[in-house]
């Protein structure tokens, strides 16, 4: 989870939502992600997006079925879905999102039975120092958008 956070300050760096994701395989991280869909102009490019892309290609197969996915935030419904499809064994998040989140903060995809992959599913590791990042991005943002309002008066 310590990999994803870092990832997810390269997030921050960029101007972007800081949230990161990694895939690891028999202990070894084979994917690398960091949420970047406004400099990559791509609604699609979440961290678990990108992790999951970065570990199919290391590994040449679009299945992961012995692979765990670390992100920093709870997946959205679009991430979870790309994990079914990825077949991701186990996801492992730190804090929830309880704005979009689809591991049961909104809604819990992981244990719909009609659906037909589930991944073992393990929430709140290191949720107060994954939170508290995404807490103090928006917090920034929003002090930075009174500035300007100010100064434009």
């Amino acid at each position: 989870m310590r990999e994803a956070l870092s990832l997810a300050q390269e997030a921050w760096r960029l101007g972007e939502v800081p949230i990161g994701a990694i895939v690891v395989k028999e202990g070894a991280i084979v994917g690398r992600g960091f949420n970047h869909p406004i400099t990559a102009h791509d609604p699609t490019a979440h961290a678990e997006i990108m992790a999951l892309r970065d570990a199919a290609r290391s590994l040449g197969n679009y299945r992961l079925p012995d692979c765990t996915l670390y992100a920093t935030i709870e997946p959205c419904v679009m991430c979870a879905g790309a994990i079914f499809h990825a077949r991701i064994a186990r996801v492992v998040f730190g804090a929830a999102e309880y704005k979009t989140g689809s591991a049961g903060s909104v809604v819990d995809l992981f244990s719909e039975p009609r659906l037909n992959h589930h991944a073992t599913l393990i929430g709140g590791i290191l949720a107060e120092d994954c939170g508290r990042l995404v807490s103090r991005f928006f917090e920034e943002k929003r002090v930075l958008t009174k500035s300007r309002a100010t100064n434009q008066k």
